[in-house]
């Protein structure tokens, strides 16, 4: 679909975050090797199959999507390269993705090879590298490597700044204030917070948490969020408990640095795209078409470069 298929009275919609995988085609270990038990949805072996281009059109069904980012699904990192070739197989095949978010340790000594490689695809944006997290709020990491203290994972990340690239943010909510300081450092380097930063912790004390660290984030200029994965482990979808996770990551960051994103197939776990849409819509109207127009497409538009 493209933007001049739209109905005047209709929102465009850019998912600034899905995945696709194909399981003859690559190796991705949590899906075929490694079940993780402690997955952030729980039980995901449903997941554990091929996710095509036509399985994701199947769930974006008559929602009027003129453009995707594909964020790195984390394929085996000896394949990271061969992940985004696949990609642009895609694109050439199906019009999408529009933009692709690969993946690169930042703390490899092959970091800036790595980066180059991606860069010769035309429509990688930017860079998903997970940095070495705690498991809980009070554990303390003894050791620095991999981190977003390391000295060398830092060097690695200043890279994205030579090639023109993002950098797609995930870490748990108790490490937005170190992610925070990793964005005052470089400022030129735009920033994607992936999944409005995890609330998991829906007690008032966790969502505290959740709003210091996201207020700590915010003020960072080039950091943007994604209003995507609203999911919790062993529970339903609930309306009323994702509009006040939403509706608080609007007021923190501005209608101008968030973005609609499904996270699919990984939220089909707990929420079918149609849903998604339209409980989204449904939440964020009160806030006029301008901020409907810039968080459902014209923001993603804007950070991630593409071009409808």
């Amino acid at each position: 679909m493209s933007i001049n298929d739209i109905a005047p009275d209709e929102i465009p919609i850019i998912d600034a975050h899905h995945h696709l995988w194909d399981l003859s085609a690559g190796r991705y270990p949590w899906l075929q090797d490694d079940y993780h038990q402690e997955f952030f949805l729980g039980d995901y072996r449903s997941l554990c199959r091929d996710f095509l281009p036509q399985d994701y059109l199947a769930a974006v069904g008559a929602q009027p999507v003129i453009g995707t980012v594909h964020v790195e699904a984390e394929r085996a990192r000896d394949e990271q390269v061969a992940e985004t070739r696949w990609l642009h197989e895609v694109h050439e095949r199906y019009g999408f993705p529009r933009a692709v978010v690969a993946h690169a340790w930042f703390d490899a000594p092959d970091t800036e090879e790595i980066l180059a490689r991606h860069a010769a695809y035309p429509l990688v944006r930017g860079i998903r590298s997970k940095p070495v997290t705690s498991r809980s709020p009070g554990e303390r990491i003894e050791d620095p490597r991999g981190t977003m203290r390391d000295p060398a994972w830092l060097r690695g990340f200043s890279l994205l700044e030579k090639f023109g690239f993002s950098w797609d943010l995930r870490v748990p909510p108790w490490h937005l204030a170190d992610a925070a300081e990793v964005a005052s450092m470089f400022p030129n380097i735009g920033i994607a917070l992936n999944h409005a930063g995890f609330p998991w912790d829906r007690s008032e004390e966790g969502l505290a948490r959740w709003r210091r660290g996201m207020e700590q984030l915010a003020k960072q200029h080039n950091v943007s969020v994604k209003l995507s994965e609203f999911g919790l482990k062993d529970a339903t979808w609930n309306y009323d408990d994702n509009r006040r996770i939403v509706l608080d990551a609007v007021s923190i960051f501005g209608v101008d640095r968030c973005m609609f994103a499904s996270n699919f197939p990984v939220a089909g776990l707990r929420v079918s795209y149609d849903v998604l849409v339209s409980s989204m819509r449904r939440m964020l109207e009160p806030l006029g078409r301008d901020a409907l127009e810039k968080i459902f497409y014209l923001n993603a538009q804007r950070f991630y470069r593409i071009v409808v």
